[in-house]
């Protein structure tokens, strides 16, 4: 018995689905979005709160007899940027990497507008793409904008100058901008676990908070095994047992090995919660 034929599917006269829902409108939506504003504003005043918390304070390392990286906050701009990454890059910017990424789909679930999206009619896989590429973008920019408005605000309390290095020695302006270049890559690198968490979390539930706020927990999380001596080598599976392989980056001599495994490391498990992402989304029935 032969197959009844199925009927063509019409598609309208210049429809294209790589043109659906393009980078630049979806850039523009969540750039105007009040939550990218508001931390956009948090990461511009850090630095600003670092240093009148140093001015009121008195100078860093005064109480002690060691020197480590906080304690050379004021010697240069350069060094005031480290500082800043430093006392951030634990748990302040895990926020907007969870908050760009965890947002971006399940907001459009807890408005009732995903359904429309998609009846578009944009693909499934082309809104995830975007919606992903734009969430990374965002990130990076937070990632990008601490360090150069410390750098900027530091240069201007402190002056410009070498970065100076808490185990001895100083790299000169040129080198110390590239390895401060190294050490906002390799951090965004690490943070790609917690993106990953916040966007596969932000395709299983319609609450942007559920989906932000469990990605800072499972981060949390990370962060207090780690912590856990007794787990042995068992942490080097850990992406927060890396998360300051970047500290390699401010030595006289660069050393690459252990954020390589770090990269490594956040890599895969990014691919796999990416690959979950787009998995389960391709088979969710949307309702709102």
């Amino acid at each position: 018995m032969s197959k009844l034929a199925e009927p063509p599917v019409e598609v309208a006269d210049g429809y294209r689905a790589g043109r659906t829902l393009p980078f630049r409108v979806e850039l523009v939506r969540q750039l105007k979005r009040r939550r990218t504003l508001v931390m956009g504003g948090i990461l511009f005043a850090l630095p600003i709160v670092l240093l009148v918390a140093f001015q009121v304070g008195g100078e860093p390392g005064e109480a002690n007899n060691r020197l480590n990286l906080m304690d050379t906050a004021t010697v240069s701009g350069a060094n005031f940027a480290a500082v800043n990454l430093f006392a951030s890059a634990g748990f302040l910017l895990v926020i907007p990497v969870a908050l760009f990424c965890g947002d971006t789909v399940a907001s459009e679930a807890s408005w009732s507008s995903l359904r429309y999206l998609l009846a578009a009619p944009v693909p499934r896989g082309r809104l995830l793409w975007s919606k992903l590429a734009v969430g990374l973008s965002l990130s990076l920019a937070a990632l990008v904008l601490l360090p150069v408005v410390a750098l900027a605000v530091g240069t201007a309390a402190y002056g410009w100058g070498p970065l100076r290095l808490p185990t001895g020695g100083a790299l000169d302006t040129g080198t110390a901008a590239q390895r401060l270049l190294i050490v906002v890559a390799y951090i965004m690198v690490s943070q790609l676990v917690t993106a990953a968490l916040a966007f596969w979390l932000s395709t299983r539930t319609d609450a942007p908070l559920g989906a932000v706020g469990g990605a800072v927990f499972l981060t949390i999380i990370g962060n207090v095994l780690d912590e856990v001596t007794a787990l042995g080598d068992w942490r080097h599976f850990l992406p927060a047992h890396w998360q300051y392989a970047w500290l390699d980056a401010v030595r006289p001599q660069l050393e690459w090995s252990d954020m390589i495994q770090g990269t490594s490391l956040s890599i895969t498990y990014a691919v796999v919660l990416f690959a979950l992402a787009f998995r389960g989304f391709a088979r969710k029935d949307i309702v709102s």
